[in-house]
């Protein structure tokens, strides 16, 4: 079996060495085994498994997430339809977030609108929105 140092693994998976360290301590990466010297010997299935990690963080999977995704992938009793389950869970949190973004977006086109840019900075309606509890209420 051809094996790698954590130097040619991060660069074959294109991540930092340190965030393949971090994988490990997160447990998302198997403890890989070490040579005589000391030096860990990584193999192409990590390669894949680190890739694997990354897609799914820019779907917006977190770690945790991820881990519990990793863990399905090898369960034998587990179907596509709890996979689904989870892409799905992922889609309503991502659509939860959106519409939080587009809450506070409308109150910031609002405030910023009713900006008078020759005012002084105590007649701001930004910072006295701020100031207040209501920028908060308007969020939700």
């Amino acid at each position: 079996m051809e094996t790698m140092t954590i130097g040619q693994l991060a660069r074959q998976a294109q991540v930092n060495v340190e965030t393949i360290r971090y994988y490990e301590r997160r447990g998302l990466v198997p403890e890989p085994a070490r040579r005589d010297s000391g030096y860990r010997q990584y193999a192409r299935d990590d390669i894949t498994r680190i890739r694997f990690i990354k897609r799914a963080q820019r779907l917006g999977f977190t770690l945790q997430e991820i881990a519990e995704l990793l863990e399905l992938r090898v369960d034998p009793d587990t179907t596509c339809a709890d996979i689904k389950a989870q892409a799905e869970t992922k889609i309503t949190d991502i659509s939860e977030k959106i519409h939080t973004l587009q809450r506070m977006r409308k109150v910031l086109v609002q405030l910023t609108e009713a900006c008078d840019v020759q005012a002084p900075t105590d007649q701001c309606p930004i910072l006295e929105s701020l100031e207040t509890e209501d920028a908060e209420d308007a969020q939700g």
